[in-house]
């Protein structure tokens, strides 16, 4: 099963998240099939980067999975999802 869920990325204390389409299995910031978009939870404003909606649109027509909290970051961005 494909999944939309958070890699993470950065140094110690200082995260940067990936949106990645993945395999359920793979390990959290293993192997993924597609890169999604960008979440810096750092900034103040416009955390959330580079997000391309169409290609999530895709996979979740696919059957992919949206993790709970891509969902609540999509929807706290006002980024809707068209399936």
């Amino acid at each position: 099963m494909i999944k939309i869920r958070l890699t993470r990325r950065g140094r110690t204390k200082s995260p940067v998240y990936t949106i990645v389409a993945v395999e359920s299995d793979r390990a959290r910031d293993g192997r993924f099939l597609e890169r999604l978009g960008q979440y810096d939870p750092r900034l103040a404003e416009d955390n959330l980067k580079q997000v391309n909606v169409e290609a999530i649109s895709k996979w979740v027509k696919q059957g992919a999975v949206v993790s709970d909290t891509v969902k609540s970051l999509l929807k706290k961005h006002k980024i809707q999802i068209h399936c």
